[in-house]
This record gives structure tokens, sequence and C-alpha cells, in this order.
């Protein structure tokens, strides 16, 4: 990969970390780095220069609260990119670990508490790669990052342009695309019925009384011989 792409990579992958201190000292070689014929159009960094003059200029804790209102809270915006294919389904933990030995087998150890599946993790990665390789990465996941990019534009957050980004960086075609809603918080936390797998067909509705059958229980004649 051409250094200036890996370079653009990298701080798309930084903007969309969490806005602490360090981060927000970091913005204006983020700058430099996205402007550095990175390929983006112009369009795209004045969006991306809006965005880091509002990390500049608003109070800290606004720009931490929003960072976390966006993407800690609902799965739609989530940048875990497998909690948007499998959910908290069994089926993510073996997504895991296939990710993770993709970056081991690259000769990259993953360090921290980070998923490997968080975005900025993954864009870490394909910063490292050839360019060819890059794009095929990340435009196997193109859809996820088309389904981030639509919920975020359906807020009207600036982060859109971020993963906006991702995409024309990956040779994509940017487009908005219907956003599924969040299911409710309650039925996200409910607890399956314990005789989930038990079928009610058949049976009357819960707010009704239920009939009860009693059959009489046939004598086993057989045995009455035997004895």
């Amino acid at each position: 990969m051409s250094r200036d792409t890996s370079l653009t990579l990298r701080a798309l992958g930084a903007l969309l970390g969490y806005p602490d201190g360090t981060l927000r000292a970091a913005l204006p070689e983020l700058g430099d780095a996205l402007h550095a014929r990175c390929g983006l159009p112009r369009s795209r960094l004045a969006e991306l220069d809006a965005l880091m003059r509002w990390m500049r200029a608003a109070d800290p804790y606004e720009v931490e609260a929003r960072y976390v209102e966006t993407f800690d809270r609902g799965r739609a915006t989530s940048l875990h990119l497998f909690e948007h294919v499998h959910g908290d389904s069994r089926e993510r933990g073996p997504a895991l670990v296939d990710l993770q030995q993709t970056y081991e087998r690259a000769g990259l150890l993953l360090q921290g508490t980070e998923l490997p599946d968080h975005l900025p993790v993954v864009l870490e990665f394909a910063s490292t790669q050839p360019e060819a390789t890059a794009r095929e990465f990340l435009g196997e996941m193109a859809h996820i990052l088309t389904a981030i990019f639509s919920a975020l534009l359906e807020r009207e957050s600036p982060y859109a342009s971020v993963v906006a980004a991702v995409l024309e960086l990956a040779g994509q075609k940017v487009q908005a695309v219907p956003v599924a809603p969040d299911p409710a918080l309650d039925d996200a936390w409910a607890e399956p019925p314990a005789f989930d797998g038990c079928s009610s067909r058949g049976q009357s509705r819960p707010d009704v009384p239920q009939p009860i059958h009693i059959v009489r229980n046939k004598p086993n004649h057989s045995q009455g011989a035997a004895a």
C-alpha cells in the first residue's frame, strides 16, 4: 500500500477512536495526513475538516459524551462490525477468532482490550497490507460499513463522513440504505421464556382460561393376568 493511503487509513481509524485529550491534541497531525495526496474527494476532506474543527472547539466533555451517545448506545452505529452480522449470538465468537487469526497470519498481534472487529483496529490492520489486499479486505465488509454510514447519516452525525471516506478508499460507492430500527431496550435484555421450545400452536390465548382434559387411565389387563 502506498504510504499516503496507509497514513489515511490510520488517520481515519484514529478519528473513530475515543476522543480523549491525546486524540484531540493529535488532530492537526491527523489533518495533515488526510490532506497528503490521500485520494479522497475535496468535499469529503471538507467534511472531515469540519469534524476535526468541532472536536477542537467544543467542550471536551461534550465531545466525549457525543461519541458515547453515537457509538456505544444502539447496534445500528456500533463500531464492532460483527455485531451487525451476528449480534450477541454464538456465531460471533468464532468469527472474532477467525479475524484475529487473519491478523496473526499477517504477523500482527492484537494487544490491549479492544476486539478485533472494532473498526479502528480493522483500519489499522488494513493500513499494513498491500493496497489491493486492503481494498479487497475492506470491500468484504462494505455492506456493514454502508449500514453504519447510513445510520450515522440518519442521525446527522458528522462521523458519517469518516465511514464514507473508508468506503471510498476501498473503492466502494457511498450510498445510503434503509436503516433497520434497533430493538427496544426491554426486548434486547429480555430473558427467553422458560419453555420457549414448547409449541403453543392450537392452544387458547394466554389471557383466557385454559381447558383441562382428563383422560381415564385404562387398566393393564396383561399385568393383571400375569398376577
